[in-house]
């Protein structure tokens, strides 16, 4: 038996949430977790105090399944084919952002927020993708071990609750001394809570999203 890939395209969705306001304004781009949808990705960007001062963009994942409560989920990845998925997604989030930007009044400045599964997705999207971004904001998951940190420009917020059964304290650890080494500015918030976010977690996020 031969093995052999086959390049094909796909539709792919996205929701935009326009700024409040009129005139330029920043981009806040989110990723969901496993078996979620946009929609969940925007409900938390729409959570950060003052993001209504920027266009939300929640992405959703380009791999469809049912979960196991029948309701219809999204995967950004599995380890099968894992360098093609890779590719394809951080290819998938240029092609959003680069429309957004066609058609949207936005001011240049560009924020990833990824949560648990989309944590991998916005750091690789903000290190291997073609648009520069000011900053990343990760929650309930950890940096990949792959990506290359020397040498990046990025401010990081990094985020867990203390009942995270999914992204552990000792991971936690792990990637703030990665930043850390990297001589990357970032922030840590240890927040009470699971793994999900609530008012403590927004408010560090809001924070961070708002700092120089």
């Amino acid at each position: 038996m031969q093995e052999y890939i086959f390049q094909t395209s796909v539709s792919a969705r996205y929701l935009l949430l326009p700024p409040s306001a009129s005139g330029p304004a920043p981009l806040l781009v989110g990723f969901h977790g496993y078996g979620q949808r946009a929609e969940d990705a925007l409900d938390q960007l729409s959570a950060i105090p003052g993001s209504s001062d920027w266009y939300c963009c929640a992405i959703e994942a380009l791999h469809s399944f049912y979960t196991s409560s029948g309701s219809v989920g999204a995967s950004w990845m599995t380890s099968r084919y894992r360098e093609e998925r890779i590719a394809e997604n951080v290819h998938y989030v240029d092609g959003v952002i680069r429309q957004i930007r066609a058609q949207h009044n936005t001011d240049g400045r560009l924020v990833y927020h990824g949560f648990s599964q989309g944590v991998g997705m916005a750091c690789r999207a903000a290190l291997l993708g073609s648009h520069r971004a000011f900053g990343v904001m990760l929650l309930g998951g950890d940096i990949p071990e792959e990506l290359e940190l020397q040498g990046s420009t990025l401010r990081v917020h990094l985020a867990r609750g203390n009942r995270d059964r999914i992204y552990s304290q000792e991971q936690f650890e792990l990637d703030k001394a990665r930043l850390q080494c990297a001589d990357i500015p970032f922030s840590a918030t240890l927040f009470n809570g699971g793994h999900g976010a609530g008012e403590e977690y927004f408010a560090a996020a809001s924070e961070f999203l708002f700092s120089e």
